[in-house]
């Protein structure tokens, strides 16, 4: 195992283009230069304390040449998340114990007002480039285990977690990534995905400067620009988060846009449809991958990986599916004759990896949300899922993705896979709302593909013609939204959804409670009036509170 900073100081002779943004460049060698000159200054301003400093920028050279300055002074950086405001932002800046922010004028407004604990340094100012001219005292060379990143977690319930990220760690992961995609000086890699999130750094950032290949920064993501910079630049391989493939996806199509350098995408959380679109529409084979910023659980899909599977963990590693109550492994998924699951009720748990508790470095000043993840000496990965007789594993949701309807429990993601097969939905996520009696009812908030329409009727008609859809998972409510909301690495974040429920200026449409069939109708005020006064009745007001 090696440090980034090893890695980074093996790069100081290389004249080979290791950056380029827009309509600029920089060798390796001119990355490092750049990487010690921040260095120096992280050294110089530094004070008691954990050696924190807090990043708030775009995809900009600045954030990679602090990266650099970070591993070589020993620093640790903590990734900044522009998507969360006012006192969200300012916790996650407090908890960290951040000895500065380094932002710049674009980003800074976000600040303002704001209890951070710590000077804001503005990196376009004349100050901070004439700092970067001075000289500090040197620092110790960092160890494989010295902290390196706290990376905040996107998890869909609750306040953020701050992952620790070692440098060996990450130096071991990148490596691992590179030889295995075959980087090397020849490849360019696009990284638009943002720096304060785990994907960018380990599927490209770091092994790029593993493997000398060049990295290419994109201010933020844009599908309009993405096949325009893949032609510009040369791309040959690029990382994403999310939804990002749908939403180049639903950019018009050329009739040139298979002719491009593309060799591969990697990245989690895409819907086969998108992957198999993608690869038809640009041809370019899509490569999932699952795991996190824990770094516990990594799986990867591989030849004869069925379609929609995660594929298999390492081999030698112990990964499982855990009924949560009993701690038992769940019994493998049955399909039937058209690959639709037939047991959810038994075969869907939680993945638990039962020798992945060491490979967890832990969360920054949390001690209780790292024993939850290690409890019983397992690393339980907070994800739902099952695992067909092969041993291949399929994802289910989050643990916050549990519904509880009717006293029956089952998960939200085979829900949505059944959802997004009825022809005009685009996208489909499911969460529970809460039911005026006891336990949930099933919510869909639908995106609906351009210029189709949401027909009621036939959505109704859809779902009765599911052999695989459950007694009870039958969406109660349906929203329709102009897009699902995603976190700012480009994750469906259900949070607002379960916050608004049907008090939302979207259309809802609804099979009333009193109603066991029939069509959806439209939700409007007097329903809204009705359903509070049922809650009420069954002294649940509460649950509309929360």
């Amino acid at each position: 195992m090696t440090t980034v900073a090893d890695l980074l100081e093996a790069r100081a002779e290389d004249d080979h283009t290791g950056l380029r943004f827009e309509d600029r460049s920089w060798t390796w060698r001119q990355v490092v230069d750049e990487s010690r000159r921040r260095a120096t200054f992280l050294s110089a301003v530094r004070g008691e304390g954990p050696f924190h400093i807090g990043v708030l920028l775009e995809n900009v050279p600045e954030y990679l040449f602090l990266l650099g300055g970070a591993a070589l002074a020993g620093a640790v950086v903590v990734g900044i998340n522009p998507t969360r405001r006012g006192e969200e932002l300012a916790r996650d800046v407090r908890h960290t114990d951040c000895q500065m922010v380094l932002t710049d004028r674009t980003q800074a407004p976000l600040l303002e007002g704001l209890d951070l604990g710590a000077p804001v340094t503005l990196v376009d100012d004349d100050a901070y480039r004439h700092a970067l001219a001075g000289g500090g005292r040197p620092s110790p060379p960092p160890s494989e285990d010295s902290l390196y990143l706290l990376l905040f977690t996107s998890g869909s319930t609750g306040a953020p977690k701050a992952v620790k990220v070692s440098q060996g760690r990450l130096a071991d992961a990148a490596s691992v990534m590179a030889g295995g995609s075959g980087f090397g000086p020849g490849s360019v890699l696009y990284c638009a995905m943002p720096l304060f999130h785990g994907n960018a750094l380990n599927t490209c950032v770091v092994p790029a400067l593993v493997s000398g290949a060049t990295l290419v920064l994109r201010r933020r993501f844009s599908a309009s620009g993405f096949m325009a910079d893949v032609r510009h630049y040369g791309v040959t391989y690029f990382n994403y988060v999310g939804r990002a493939l749908a939403y180049v996806l639903a950019t018009e199509p050329a009739p040139d846009d298979a002719d491009n350098t593309l060799l591969f995408g990697f990245g989690t959380d895409a819907s086969p449809q998108d992957i198999s679109a993608f690869k038809r529409r640009f041809s370019c084979p899509i490569v999932e991958g699952y795991g996190s910023s824990e770094g516990a659980i990594s799986m990867a899909r591989g030849p004869g990986t069925p379609r929609g599977s995660l594929g298999l963990p390492p081999p030698g590693t112990d990964v499982v599916v855990i009924d949560p109550d009993t701690g038992a492994e769940c019994p493998p998924a049955l399909f039937d004759a058209e690959g639709r699951l037939r047991n959810a009720a038994q075969s869907i748990g939680e993945i638990v990896s039962r020798d992945g508790a060491g490979r967890f470095e832990g969360y920054y000043a949390n001690t209780e949300a790292e024993a939850e993840r290690t409890r019983r000496g397992w690393y339980w990965s907070g994800d739902l899922g099952y695992r067909d007789e092969a041993g291949y594993f399929y994802f289910a949701g989050r643990n916050a993705d549990w519904l509880r309807v009717d006293g029956e429990n089952f998960a939200a993601a085979p829900v949505e896979r059944i959802l997004e097969r009825f022809g005009p939905v685009a996208a489909a996520v499911v969460y529970a709302v809460p039911d005026p009696r006891t336990g949930d009812q099933v919510m869909a908030a639908l995106e609906i593909a351009g210029g189709a329409e949401f027909e009621p009727g036939a959505f109704a008609d859809f779902l009765a013609t599911q052999p695989d859809l459950g007694t009870k998972w039958a969406p109660r409510f349906v929203r329709l939204v102009g897009s699902v909301p995603v976190t700012g690495p480009g994750k469906v974040d259900k949070r607002p959804l379960r916050r608004e429920r049907w008090e939302t200026a979207d259309p809802v449409w609804w099979r009333p409670l009193r109603s066991r069939a029939g069509d959806y109708i439209r939700f409007g005020y007097d329903d809204a009036d009705e359903l509070r006064a049922q809650f009420a009745a069954h002294g649940r007001l509460d649950y509309l509170a929360t």
